[in-house]
C-alpha cells in the first residue's frame, strides 16, 4: 500500500499556524483572567474583613444603633420603629 503524501500550500499552512497561535494566546489570556479574578476575590474578602474590624471599633465609640453617612461623616441614631401590638381576633 502506497500512501500518497500531500502538503498544504504555504498560504494554508501559514493561515493554520497563525490561527493556532491566536488560539494559544487567547487561552493564556483566559487563564490569566481567571487568576486575576481569584486574586480580586481575595482582595474583596480582605477589604470586607478590614471594614468589619473598623465597624466594630466605631460601634464601641458611637453605639450599636449609630448610622454613619459615608459622604459627610455625620453620625445619627437609627430610627426606632415602634412595635404595634396586634389584637387577637376571635
Amino acid at each position: 500500500m502506497d500512501k500518497k503524501v500531500k502538503n498544504l500550500s504555504k498560504k494554508e499552512l501559514t493561515l493554520l499556524q497563525g490561527l493556532q497561535q491566536e488560539f494559544n494566546t487567547v487561552k493564556m489570556q483566559l487563564g490569566d483572567s481567571v487568576l486575576q479574578q481569584h486574586k480580586l476575590m481575595e482582595t474583596v474578602e480582605a477589604v470586607k474583613q478590614k471594614f468589619a474590624v473598623e465597624e466594630v471599633k466605631l460601634m464601641e465609640v458611637y453605639g450599636k444603633d449609630a448610622v454613619i453617612n459615608l459622604e459627610n461623616g455625620e453620625v445619627t441614631e437609627k430610627e426606632k420603629v415602634e412595635e404595634t401590638k396586634l389584637e387577637q381576633v376571635k
